[in-house]
């Protein structure tokens, strides 16, 4: 290797070139499809504060595509510190935009908009890009290309003082994606959603082609209801499909003004399912708004079933009963949505799933007493799911032998017998046991404190395993005996379907993971392979915000690390939050925590970060490996060469 490495090896990436550089960091580069979404839901952002009535997207014969509005048109003015027309700022400046100011209602109180990314991004994966705003009795236009500009914003025409609006057409770079083609079953999807969530709003696609034009027009007078039940695609539900809406009014302790959700749902006796958006975005992988909306509805089932009495002896409903022949649409409104990536997948934000819950449960309660014969029916429909899965569960406990080991004293065991939802919780220390034991649902959650470190067993033979008492205890409350990577042990035994590591957020605590990782790797490899183990990861900040009058109430935000700890003091200052108006803490270890605390941010399993441990394919060789150098008692001189060599690349690496 000659290659130096000096001052001029490190290169800035200025502008756009980040998203050019690495554009599956902020897009989906299967097809060009989500860059046009990020112009639509502009559009449709303006629609949802009551500015535009008309959404028309147009995908040309040149293959470019076009989104055209009637809002109230990007400023075209000089923004007062950067000197440059705030519409050029807007597509060619990552982080900027006009949804980061949202105290005193903002130019958007509610938008899927969070980052000030999306068009920017589009913009840097085009060849072409044209902007035409019609705004303040003007005409104005500018164009780029790969983000740069090419022809500066200038005014073509004059228009009626009360005529605005904005329309951008896109020419994607094929280079940056795997297929060039949109995804036109996708787009439909999208601008169908659209229209269902923004009542009054027409939303058009044409397709322009050689033989004629088609046009598709979307219009939903009956909103949500009228939109599931198109998806039902002629099924019958056990009970009429029902929808709902609820808000925030202006005096609230917890959440601000306007947040809240509209949703509707159907039970079907088979598939269940649905479709949730955030503040108009889709959100395909869910997240915690649906999480809230599957705890109000069970509650409100559960108290329907006690009040009429209908429950029979020695059945229990879990939410999974109710919410398993359940179709939806969800739509929820929260003024500062957290998503996992760019993209916007997955709602993350832990207060939606309390703002969903809190507000459905009692609309939908209601309803079913209203309702009753319907009511009933979807209680039956419950009922059964949970006998049918106390069956299965008797049959499974049919298959374990006689033998009855003694279980751990320290194990604080949970209820329920179905191995599947049973999870143990291997936590370090008598402290953190204690706070875990009161955060735990006690109903599927067992929690089995470990003093101290565990054995190093890397080198321990299997005989010898049940000497040390931790692995003894360990070995016995999961059912299962060690064996090797070749054995077929017998899993009949097994008492949780998750073994989960909990550990602290610091050295110790990731010496004690590896500690256990290399006893299940070692001598339970069978439990990693059926995706049995995980690990648990608790923050390690605390950011608590003051509120910011009735439209801000105060909060409490959980970073997992420094990084996403600096991301969050970003998002506070671009919020306009005063540098020292907030206070962080550390959490020295999981003793630290409140049992609320630990539930929220660790336990749950709607708000945790749970990760699976697994060995990738055909990589048991290179991991087995790997164990021996780290954890072989003559590999000192491995250890630390490899460290010379490699120890820079560690963070990356976990």
């Amino acid at each position: 290797m000659t290659q130096s490495y000096d001052e001029s090896s490190v290169r800035v990436l200025k502008g756009l070139e980040p998203v050019k550089e690495r554009p599956g960091m902020y897009t989906r580069t299967t097809d060009p499809t989500h860059i046009c979404q990020e112009v639509i839901d502009n559009a449709a952002d303006e629609a949802l504060g009551g500015h535009a009535k008309k959404i028309a997207v147009t995908v040309h014969l040149d293959g470019s595509l076009s989104v055209e509005d009637d809002g109230r048109g990007i400023p075209v003015g000089l923004h007062p510190t950067e000197n440059v027309p705030v519409v050029e700022l807007v597509f060619t400046r990552l982080h900027a935009g006009g949804k980061f100011n949202k105290k005193d209602g903002g130019a958007y109180a509610f938008s899927g908009g969070l980052h000030g990314v999306g068009v920017s991004v589009t913009n840097a994966l085009s060849t072409r890009l044209e902007v035409e705003v019609k705004r303040d009795g003007g005409v104005y236009r500018l164009a780029f290309a790969g983000g740069d500009v090419i022809e500066p914003l200038s005014r073509v025409g004059d228009c009626g003082a009360r005529t605005s609006g904005t329309r951008v057409r896109i020419w994607p770079d094929g280079k940056y994606f795997e297929s060039p083609r949109y995804s036109m079953p996708e787009l439909e999807r999208l601008l169908r959603a659209k229209a269902v969530l923004l009542p009054g709003v027409a939303v058009t696609l044409t397709v322009e082609k050689a033989g004629g034009d088609e046009e598709k027009v979307w219009h939903y007078p009956h909103g949500l209801k009228s939109y599931l039940e198109e998806l039902f695609g002629g099924e019958e539900p056990v009970a009429p499909a029902f929808a709902g809406e609820a808000y925030i009014g202006p005096e609230h302790d917890t959440f601000a003004p306007g947040e809240g959700a509209s949703w509707a749902l159907a039970w079907f006796d088979e598939g269940a399912g649905g479709e949730s958006y955030v503040n108009l975005i889709p959100t395909p992988a869910g997240g915690t708004h649906e999480a809230g909306l599957r705890a109000g509805v069970f509650e409100a089932v559960k108290s329907f079933i006690d009040h009429h009495n209908l429950l029979p002896r020695g059945v229990k409903v879990q939410a999974e009963d109710v919410w398993s022949r359940v179709r939806f649409v969800l739509s929820a409104r929260v003024l500062d949505p957290q998503f996992q990536g760019q993209t916007k997948e997955k709602l993350t934000s832990r207060d939606a799933l309390k703002l969903v819950s809190t507000i459905s449960r009692d609309p939908v309660e209601l309803w079913l007493n209203q309702h009753v014969e319907a009511g009933k029916k979807i209680a039956e429909l419950a009922i059964r799911q949970a006998q049918s899965r106390l069956k299965s569960v008797k049959k499974i406990e049919k298959k374990k032998g006689s033998g009855v080991a003694v279980l751990p004293g320290k194990l604080t065991d949970c209820e329920s017998e179905d191995i599947e939802r049973n999870e143990l919780f291997l936590v370090e220390g008598d402290s953190a046991g204690g706070s875990a034991k009161l955060a735990r649902d006690k109903e599927y959650q067992a929690i089995l404190p470990l003093r101290g470190k565990v054995l190093n067993s890397w080198e321990t033979d299997r005989g010898q395993l049940f000497s040390n008492t931790e692995i003894h205890d360990i070995a016995v409350a999961i059912g299962v005996d060690p064996h090797g990577p070749n054995d077929s042990p017998d899993l009949s035994g097994l008492r949780y379907g998750k073994i989960a590591i909990l550990s602290d957020a610091d050295v110790d605590g990731s010496h004690i993971q590896v500690l256990l990782l290399t006893l299940f790797f070692k001598h339970f490899p069978k439990l990693i392979d059926a995706g049995h183990i995980y690990i648990a990861q608790p923050p390690l900040f605390r950011v608590d915000v003051p509120g910011q009058g009735k439209s801000r109430p105060p909060k409490k935000l959980y970073a997992l690390d420094e990084g996403e700890l600096e991301a969050i003091l970003d998002r506070l200052r671009s919020e306009g939050v005063k540098e020292n108006a907030w206070s962080l803490s550390r959490f020295k270890g999981l003793g630290e925590m409140n049992p609320e605390q630990l539930k929220d941010t660790t336990m749950h399993p709607d708000t945790r970060r749970l990760t699976q441990v697994r060995v990738r394919g055909g990589a048991f060789e290179a991991t087995r490996d790997t164990f021996v150098m780290l954890m072989g008692k003559g590999e000192a001189a491995s250890r630390r060469s490899w460290m010379e060599a490699r120890g820079n690349e560690v963070e990356a690496d976990i």
